[in-house]
């Protein structure tokens, strides 16, 4: 049947024969496109029938656009020389993310073997921790605060009190929060072992998650928070995907192409990458037949990508912004920023030294991804939460430049960038999307050097006592738009 007959179908199990539905054996937190871009494509690839629970994070919108689909959506591949369909069907469920009953009831059965997160890096409520030391769960954060006040409140025996009287996803909003609330109940059903999977670009994620759960779990109960220690693994991950917004042309381009109505497809590019590292104590699907790829050690992977990828990735969106492009493969066609990134991919890959990273073939590859046209990957969606995004992708390149006795100049020019494009942000009154924004709209009232030493000292409070870097750094801002 062609397309025109059927433009008007509806993407759904009565109008698109998907075949028997898997099992669910994965609930995830953080329903977005890009986890159905990613982690959803790598469980539908691996073909054992394992399907996956999905909750929602700010938003319900997402679990109600694909309930309606019975969790059916289009997958477009776009390349620059044109774009590949297939429908995913392994996200079973959709879920609200404040339906904590749900969670629980998900979490209490031994069926299921995994929770992955895509929470992104604000979702872990950590506070940096000073340089040697390791970040904690930041008990002075609003919602931390407030979840631990409900947490406490409605925990009898070994178990929370969930619905009327009890807790929502209202009530408990963070992601360790609700976490531990599935936990717990697992703990009560049988204590089945289980592995969480944090899928976030942040250094050591895996530990990030454990983190945020283990000192929440600490401060409500510390036999459950025990109990997590022996019996959840936390998986450290690294994922590279870009997957941009969708939009209302990409929508008229699956219904064109497919004859589907799909309210909620993803359009992404055809690389994909997944490097885990940890332990699945319940099982897993075989993600490795999509190319997943497991290791002993994630570390030089994870730099690999936070470095060369996120990292030239925010040179983009603020350099880039500040020099009126909107999109990556805009920000790259632009001579300075193109040599910009090449200076930031000089610096890293000082510090990339392993024959099997293979530097030269890795940067050739972001090059082509990068220019890519028909990705139309935002500066402003890449450049959110900024703090915390370049506390891991500029900052540690700039330490190895300078513990090699080298200026460290190219990775101190995202965060002069980042400052310059904060401040003309608030100067034209407009939205800061970071956990910060406060604090960043504070420092940014004072002047001069004092001005750079108050924004750095939100993403390091170190190196803003440094006045050589302060001085340096300053020495950049004002310079993107030459």
């Amino acid at each position: 049947m062609s397309a025109t007959e059927t433009a008007t179908r509806p993407l759904n199990a009565t109008t698109y024969d998907a075949g028997a539905r898997p099992r669910v054996r994965i609930v995830h937190l953080g329903l977005g496109a890009f986890h159905r871009a990613h982690q959803a494509w790598y469980t539908e690839r691996a073909g054992d029938g394992w399907g996956i629970a999905a909750f929602t994070g700010r938003s319900p919108e997402a679990a109600r656009q694909l309930t309606g689909q019975d969790g059916l959506y289009t997958l477009v591949e776009r390349a620059a020389e044109g774009d590949r369909h297939e429908v995913i069907g392994a996200e079973v469920e959709a879920h609200d993310g404040a339906d904590l009953q749900t969670l629980a009831t998900l979490l209490a059965h031994p069926d299921i073997a995994i929770v992955t997160l895509t929470v992104t890096e604000a979702g872990y409520r950590l506070a940096p921790g000073t340089e040697g030391e390791q970040a904690r769960l930041d008990t002075g954060d609003e919602l931390v605060a407030t979840d631990i006040s409900a947490l406490r409140a409605h925990y009898e025996g070994s178990n929370f009190t969930l619905g009327t009287g009890g807790l929502d996803g209202r009530i408990v909003r963070t992601t360790a929060g609700r976490l531990l609330v599935g936990l717990a109940a697992r703990r009560a059903a049988g204590g089945w072992p289980i592995a969480i999977v944090s899928c976030d670009n942040l250094p050591g994620n895996g530990a990030a998650a454990r983190t945020s759960v283990l000192d929440l779990a600490e401060l409500v109960d510390p036999l459950l928070a025990s109990w997590i220690d022996a019996n959840v693994s936390f998986v450290d991950s690294s994922i590279d995907r870009i997957t941009p917004r969708t939009t209302d042309a990409d929508r008229a381009s699956v219904l064109e192409a497919t004859g589907y109505d799909d309210v909620s497809p993803v359009v992404t590019e055809p690389f994909s990458s997944w490097v885990l590292a940890g332990d699945f104590p319940a099982g897993r699907p075989a993600w490795e037949a999509a190319g997943a790829v497991f290791v002993d050690d994630l570390e030089p992977y994870e730099r690999r990508k936070l470095w060369l990828l996120n990292g030239s990735h925010s040179l983009m969106a603020y350099a880039g912004s500040l020099r009126g492009h909107t999109t990556v493969s805009e920000a790259l066609a632009d001579e300075k920023v193109s040599a910009w990134i090449e200076a930031f991919w000089d610096a890293a890959a000082n510090h990339l030294q392993d024959p099997q990273l293979d530097i030269p073939t890795y940067r050739a590859a972001l090059r082509e991804r990068f220019a890519n046209p028909r990705i139309a990957h935002h500066l402003t969606q890449i450049g959110m939460d900024g703090s915390l995004k370049l506390a891991a992708r500029a900052v540690p390149v700039y330490r190895a430049e300078h513990g090699a006795g080298r200026d460290g100049i190219a990775a101190l020019r995202p965060l002069a960038a980042w400052m310059d494009r904060i401040v003309a942000q608030l100067a034209a009154g407009q939205e800061i999307h970071d956990p910060a924004a406060g604090p960043l709209a504070e420092a940014a009232k004072a002047t001069g050097t004092d001005q750079t030493a108050a924004l750095l000292a939100i993403v390091d409070a170190s190196l803003a006592a440094d006045p050589d870097t302060v001085s340096a750094l300053h020495a950049l801002r004002g310079t993107f738009t030459d």
